[in-house]
């Protein structure tokens, strides 16, 4: 999930715990990204709203990491 964020223009901006936090100019809020192995779809959603990416977008974003 972070590759999807960084392919988009977002950069790591510091780390709590098992949490990393990406930062991008025109967004106003950090996306937070959890370390664990799996990640909840929920927090994915929440993630992608804030970002402000779409379903269609973060589809086409995650075939570019392959």
């Amino acid at each position: 999930m972070e590759k999807v964020f960084l392919v988009s223009g977002f950069r790591f901006a510091r780390q709590e715990g098992s949490h990393r936090s990406y930062v991008k100019k025109g967004v106003a809020r950090p996306v937070v990204i959890p370390t664990h192995d799996e990640v909840p779809v929920s927090i994915i959603r929440t993630n992608l709203k804030t970002a402000g990416i779409c379903r269609n977008e973060y589809l086409r974003l995650l075939e570019k990491t392959k």
